[in-house]
């Protein structure tokens, strides 16, 4: 009976544990390669900007870090605001005026499920995305394939 008591709340723990997994998202191993790598610093710096590498190879700048609560994993429910440009300042993406958007992290660009956590609730970021953390080099409506991307992300709420 001793044993069974500990081993009833291991098994209860790690179901749950299970639970918070159940939306079928795996976290990305995926790291840029070094000469995308490179081509954003040099975009960065061309544009005078100064951010922090993060080791799968993307830059951010937090401009806000927010407060509790923060994303927790790919499952998390995340309401936000967000502006996607080039380099240039080009807008390809956003969110309308007055709008959010609201999806689960694991349905985003790798460079976003690995950004986004980085900030909490109320939380605003720049993120610096090479293609292959990005969309890759698959051309797509507005966005030319193989492209480096800014966004700025602002989180609403938490999920």
């Amino acid at each position: 009976m001793k044993i069974f008591v500990p081993v009833f709340i291991l098994m209860i723990f790690i179901t749950s544990c299970k639970k918070d997994a159940s939306c079928g998202y795996n976290d990305s191993s995926t790291v840029a390669p070094a000469a995308e790598v490179q081509q954003l610093q040099d975009s960065l710096a061309k544009y005078g900007i100064t951010a922090t590498q993060a080791p799968s190879g993307f830059f951010f700048k937090i401009n806000n870090e927010g407060s509790n609560p923060f994303v927790s994993n790919l499952c998390t429910n995340i309401t936000l605001t967000y502006r996607g440009t080039f380099f240039n300042g080009k807008v390809f993406d956003s969110t309308a005026t007055g709008q959010v958007a609201n999806f689960q992290l694991g349905q985003v660009i790798v460079g976003w499920q690995k950004g986004v956590p980085l900030i909490k609730k109320g939380g605003d970021i720049d993120l610096y995305i090479p293609p292959s953390l990005g969309f890759g080099a698959a051309p797509r409506p507005g966005l030319p394939g193989n492209s480096y991307l800014v966004f700025n992300v602002h989180i609403e709420d938490i999920q």
